[in-house]
């Protein structure tokens, strides 16, 4: 029996596709279906690694855990990973292929479609349905010449749509009604239902309102879905997300995040902030590092020496060493392990043009970037701790701190520890996902190991929103939609 797809895509970015489709997936996938996520083209900095070595989405990555299974690079053919405001390096199939800029690739994008189009249907031959996520929205029309990730894909594929609205933002009759005029006819067509995310209050205020929009498109009303406080414990992708992140005010242990523009896999914080003995600081522009932090950490960037540039252009590099001076700790994870040494040296032009700068100095180690980028799964021990992670970067690190690791793995050790041992850092990424580690390392301050479980929790809050749409949405009708996959 041939398998069937839906492609869900929004009014705008963060109207919540990512999770909608995490969602259906693990709601789909307890009904006894083999589902699969997919998403054409996405844009983040926030990525994660298959077991085979390649990179994608951290969405696609949680979606496959939501489904039950192994994420792989044909559920995100192509990442575009922003290295500035007008370039990005491109990951075809998990691979690095190119750093474009913007003008380039929107000119030669559809080159791609067929990589896109054997990825989706090499999920398609192994799965009873393939949940489709759009990216962006199809509504910026001046970007649907050649769009390989919304409309572009949908026709291409004949893969029938679902308009998401997000009613948090506001506006959202006219965002769906606004969406609905400007696209083509045939790409309208496509568009088979809609519903709205984010609801917060009583549903009968609604009514008329859901009325209005199917009265201006005939496009079928499939729910309402309230705002679900929990998703905020799940890992984020959209840098967006970020931006609505608040600090803790709970006591505690006080850790502070700096937050520089091109700040990568963030999503690494995620177990601390969820520890209830952890007092989370994301420290942004304009802040200054909070006298009685515990923790600094600086984590992974997509362009070490442009954030490294903003650190001291923030004042942060004097705010770090009088921290540091009153015997206060500091982390650095990938990027931010590489800015903690002396020397960042890009001989290639990895992130622009070939240079040499200095780094922090907090750890006795040197940094070159070299042309191929390191993507691996990894796995070692920490005080008899085991550990799963990962890396992506380019570059290696050595020099005498190294001769302190961090971590001990199966292929060696990793990082490096100041002779103090207030300073570390680390290439590897998802440590404190790992509940043995966190514990361990939060232990430093007298924090005695507390029952979170960090994975154990994100299947819980999965199964909590599968809960939530499935009593929101007209699942079966949305079932209905999906059209089966042409050989």
């Amino acid at each position: 029996m041939a398998a069937a797809s839906i492609m869900f895509q929004g009014t705008g970015s963060d109207v919540g596709k990512s999770l909608v489709v995490a969602g259906l997936c693990r709601l789909l996938h307890r009904k006894g279906l083999r589902v699969s996520p997919f998403k054409a083209q996405n844009m983040s900095n926030n990525a994660a690694v298959t077991p085979d070595g390649g990179e994608i989405g951290r969405a696609q990555w949680l979606q496959a855990l939501a489904a039950g299974i192994t994420p792989s690079v044909d559920m995100n053919p192509i990442l575009l990973k922003p290295q500035s405001d007008r370039t990005s390096q491109v990951i075809v199939h998990g691979k690095v292929h190119a750093t474009m800029g913007a003008v380039e690739y929107q000119a030669t994008r559809l080159q791609y479609l067929p990589k896109v189009l054997e990825s989706y249907h090499a999920l398609t031959a192994q799965s009873d349905i393939v949940l489709v996520e759009g990216a962006g929205s199809p509504a910026e029309i001046n970007l649907r010449e050649n769009d390989i990730a919304n409309m572009g894909f949908a026709r291409a594929a004949n893969c029938p749509v679902i308009m998401i609205g997000d009613i948090e933002r506001g506006g959202v009759i006219a965002s769906i009604v606004g969406t609905h005029t400007v696209l083509a006819d045939e790409d309208k067509a496509m568009i088979r239902g809609f519903f709205i995310n984010k609801f917060r209050g009583d549903p009968r205020l609604f009514y008329n309102g859901a009325k209005a929009i199917e009265s201006f498109t005939q496009w079928p009303y499939l729910g309402l879905v309230p705002y679900h406080p929990e998703l905020s414990k799940l890992p984020q992708e959209d840098s967006m997300a970020l931006a609505k992140i608040k600090n803790s005010t709970q006591s505690g242990i006080h850790i502070v995040v700096l937050v520089c523009p091109h700040i990568a896999n963030y999503d690494d914080i995620d177990p601390l902030a969820n520890e209830a003995n952890v007092k989370l600081t994301w420290c942004r522009a304009g802040d200054v590092i909070p006298a009685d932090a515990d923790l600094v950490i600086l984590a992974g960037s997509k362009s070490t020496i442009a954030d490294l540039a903003f650190i001291r252009e923030q004042g942060w590099d004097i705010d770090l060493m009088a921290h540091y001076r009153r015997g206060g700790r500091v982390l650095g994870i990938c990027g931010g392990y590489q800015m903690l040494g002396k020397i960042v040296s890009d001989p290639y032009g990895v992130e622009g043009p070939a240079q040499e700068v200095r780094g922090l100095g907090l750890l006795n180690i040197a940094t070159v970037f070299t042309k191929e980028k390191t993507v691996t799964p990894w796995q070692g021990t920490v005080g008899g701790n085991t550990i799963n992670g990962y890396e992506i970067h380019m570059g290696m690190s050595v020099g005498e701190d190294c001769k302190r690791p961090m971590l001990s793995g199966t292929k060696g050790n990793e990082g490096a520890i100041s002779p103090d041992g207030l300073v570390c850092g680390s290439y590897v990424h998802g440590l404190f996902a790992n509940d043995g580690f966190r514990h361990q390392f939060l232990s430093v301050w007298g924090q005695s190991a507390s029952s979170y479980a960090y994975n154990a929790h994100m299947q819980h809050v999965l199964d909590g929103w599968a809960d939530v749409l499935e009593n929101a949405l007209a699942v079966d009708q949305l079932i209905a939609i999906a059209k089966p996959v042409a050989p």
